[in-house]
């Protein structure tokens, strides 16, 4: 998934006797443009979620969505990583919330600090994906952290990530998002490996998702 919205200033100009009206919509100033960035990822994750097209959410909740619940944007947890590639990494089937299980390959180890720690993540290549054009560079990673069962979806949430043409791997967990089995059960969503759990609290990104019921 690919988030890049642009906040825009629309001025209309209408002329009439001699005098000029003028309407624009609320103009949003960012400290910077990594700020920006994380807000235009969680207006177009929210988006998503309104549309019918691409909303996982059945129609009796998403006709009343408005907002996911979002951790406020923390430029501290976009993280560097060193990616350390694992070119002779065997193919595994990745369980599912399903019976269907999803191939995967680890395609290299991601080793970054966190919250004044080094942590390391796998991230996953799916190979059955690799077939599609535009999934040719993307990467999964899953994790889990202590934050799990709490403020969070207790089964962990995703990242998306692009193959980087060097061994750098920018990390962004204001991008975290949660698995659409969280809104809708008939989704099958890969479970996160146990080896991606962060013994540290991830307090950035989507936090857990609760219909609330009407009285």
């Amino acid at each position: 998934m690919k988030h890049r919205l642009y906040f825009f200033m629309l001025l209309v100009l209408a002329c009439g006797r001699g005098k000029k009206y003028h309407d624009q919509t609320e103009r949003k100033e960012y400290k910077s443009e990594k700020l920006k960035a994380i807000v235009d990822f969680q207006e177009e994750l929210n988006e998503s979620i309104r549309d019918p097209e691409t909303s996982p959410l059945p129609d009796k909740y998403r006709k009343d969505f408005e907002t996911l619940d979002f951790f406020e944007p923390d430029t501290s947890y976009m993280v560097k990583a060193k990616l350390v590639r694992t070119p002779d990494a065997g193919p595994f089937q990745m369980p599912t919330t399903t019976d269907r299980k999803s191939l995967e390959v680890v395609y290299g180890i991601a080793h970054f600090n966190l919250n004044g720690t080094m942590h390391q993540l796998e991230v996953y290549q799916s190979l059955d994906l690799m077939d599609q054009e535009e999934y040719e560079d993307y990467l999964f990673l899953p994790f889990l952290d202590e934050t799990n069962g709490d403020e969070t979806y207790g089964g962990g949430r995703y990242i998306d990530l692009s193959i980087p043409k060097g061994d750098t791997l920018v990390i962004d967990f204001n991008r975290a998002y949660n698995p659409y089995c969280v809104y809708n059960k008939k989704y099958s969503c890969p479970l996160v490996p146990r080896q991606n759990y962060l013994r540290t609290s991830v307090r950035a990104g989507v936090k857990d998702y609760k219909v609330e019921k009407k009285p």
